[in-house]
């Protein structure tokens, strides 16, 4: 995707609501302006214009506009300029009065750009009005829009706006401009109607506060996504190398067979003149003059040292030519590509052994309640740990990182002192104490918190008591029902939401197949349910399922996801169990 900078407006006299600070209002748990910052995260430089905030990161470049309180076109000339001698094309402008606004809507308009080519990409909100202060610029559009205005001061927007532009509807970018508004987005933000998976599963891709992005050894971070497109170093072949055993020639045949031979990684045969010839191994650097290389199995060496090719065989090139797979520049994985084995091996084949990433994300696992316990004997009303000790596996399942694993008693305080230490920690892997029991206590701590909550509850057996908020300091909290199988259930359809959301990796391909008994399992709610491949390919669920203990994934290859009310043969989810 095409470069581009943001200038984020920060300013306003929110004269509609007597003067207060609007970007600082704050609205599910983070204000206003720290919504756009994490919508525009992960892009080129970013400005904030308007009132100095020292609390803001030192590498957020921060000006105002001349005169203070001149309006929006003049707070986007004074973003402009300070983001002068920036290569990027593109350039986002975003106001801070917007608290739904996620990563995926800056995205979108990215999209649409890139397809459209328009000098500018703008959102309307549901009624289909056009919000000229959310948009994407061609830089030099922006530049000339500004330059053929007389005065910049309190002209409105839609002063700038070009001929050639693309409207685009999208949700969640109604504005705050009056204390009603804000009314209604808090009453919006704290609502508790339960998410489908599907919901849930967008709300965590576009609503979670990206990881910071730094560079560093590929080969160290598997599970993390690239922060930028990675490109090669090094040509790929370095040089031209000969993909089969055979012999180099030069010219045509016959030809007289020398008795140097090229070996891979060994010195490089002396260049050929014409009607010569000289073995050579696969992966050899070919020498000079070399026409071709013929394989082992199209040739003939005569008595006097004379080769010949065979009658009828194929003619053939089999050199491997420099720069054949990659060329310097050449795209090895886009932003947002997962770092894995193989994405570790093809950069070290160009030569790239480092990138710019995010991730991977580091988890704590928190297993709640007096009545587990991981070792010793157990005692009266105890039962054991059976989902602690596996957690980390199922986390590095989908890239994450276990940094430690703690038990939580019942105490009136012990949340509280979680949630308050997490800063150490991207993500907070919470068992239990979800529901609204007399010692489920996770969900008035994260109110008291004042984390911002993006799943309050899942539409979905098992796991409806599932939780996922952010704490003020970033850390994602994701509180899982005690009950083992919807612990792990739960765990294995949201985690790579989870991940992608903070390292903006890219979306994973589903594997899905016929659930060829789904009326049999399916109920009023989607269900995840153990299932067994079938013979004949898709899946067989388990209607029945034992949901206090893990027993019944024995012998079964993963779960499904199971559509309310599904016929037989309807495609489904299959998540694979990493264990």
């Amino acid at each position: 995707m095409t470069a581009a900078d943001a200038i984020v407006l920060a300013g306003g006299r929110a004269s509609r609501m007597g003067g207060v600070d609007k970007p600082a209002i704050v609205i599910g748990g983070r204000s206003m302006l720290d919504a756009a910052l994490a919508a525009v995260a992960g892009r080129g430089r970013t400005v904030v214009v308007g009132p100095h905030r020292p609390e803001l990161n030192p590498e957020i470049r921060q000006v105002r506009e001349v005169p203070p309180g001149s309006g929006p076109v003049a707070a986007v000339d004074a973003g402009l300029r300070a983001l002068a001698g920036s290569r990027a094309p593109l350039v986002v402008v975003l106001a801070a009065d917007m608290p739904f606004v996620t990563p995926g809507t800056i995205a979108e308009l990215l999209r649409h750009e890139a397809e459209s080519g328009a000098e500018a990409v703008f959102a309307a909100d549901e009624s289909g009005r056009p919000q000229y202060l959310i948009g994407v610029w061609r830089r030099s559009a922006l530049n000339a829009a500004l330059a053929e205005l007389d005065s910049l001061i309190n002209q409105p927007m839609k002063a700038l706006v070009p001929a050639d532009t693309v409207i685009v509807g999208l949700s969640g970018i109604a504005d705050c401009d009056t204390e009603d508004e804000v009314r209604q987005a808090r009453a919006r933000a704290a609502d508790t109607t339960p998410l489908t998976l599907d919901e849930a599963r967008n709300t965590l891709r576009d609503g979670l506060t990206r990881l910071t992005a730094y560079r560093t050894d590929l080969p160290s971070v598997r599970g993390a996504a690239l922060a930028a497109p990675l490109t090669a170093a090094e040509a790929l072949p370095r040089f031209d190398v000969s993909a089969m055993d055979g012999y180099a020639v030069a010219g045509d045949g016959p030809w007289r067979l020398r008795r140097d031979i090229g070996f891979a990684g060994g010195q490089r045969p002396v260049g050929l003149l014409p009607g010569e010839a000289v073995r050579i191994a696969t992966g050899a650097h070919v020498p000079d003059g070399t026409t071709t290389v013929i394989r082992d199995e199209f040739v003939r060496v005569g008595s006097d040292e004379t080769l010949h090719r065979l009658p009828e065989t194929p003619i053939r090139d089999d050199i491997r030519r420099r720069g054949e797979d990659r060329s310097p520049g050449d795209l090895v994985a886009p932003e947002g590509a997962r770092v894995t084995a193989a994405l570790i091996s093809a950069a070290a084949s160009v030569e790239v052994t480092e990138a710019a990433v995010r991730g991977p994300v580091r988890a704590r696992v928190v297993m709640t309640g007096d009545e587990i316990r991981s070792d010793g004997p157990l005692r009266a009303g105890q039962t054991r740990d059976s989902i602690g000790p596996i957690l980390p596996d199922l986390l590095a399942g989908s890239g994450i990182r276990t940094v430690d694993r703690v038990h939580l008693r019942d105490t009136p305080n012990g949340f509280d002192e979680v949630l308050a230490a997490s800063t150490d920690c991207d993500l907070l892997v919470i068992v239990g104490a979800t529901g609204g029991g007399a010692a489920d206590q996770l969900r008035g701590a994260i109110a008291r918190a004042e984390a911002r909550v993006l799943v309050p509850r899942l539409r979905l057996r098992p796991g409806g008591s599932t939780i996922v908020a952010e704490t003020p300091g970033g850390t994602t909290v994701l509180g899982l029902p005690g009950n083992p199988f919807a612990a792990v259930a739960t765990l294995l359809a949201l985690a790579p939401a989870i991940v992608a959301g903070r390292t903006g990796a890219q979306q994973d391909r589903p594997l899905t197949g016929p659930l060829h008994n789904a009326a049999d399992v399916s109920g009023p709610v989607t269900r995840i349910v153990p299932a067994r491949i079938a013979p004949t390919g898709g899946w067989i669920g388990d209607p029945t399922v034992r949901t206090a203990h893990l027993g019944g994934l024995v012998d079964r290859d993963g779960l499904v996801v199971v559509p309310a009310e599904a016929s037989d043969g309807i495609s489904v989810e299959f998540l694979l169990l990493p264990f």
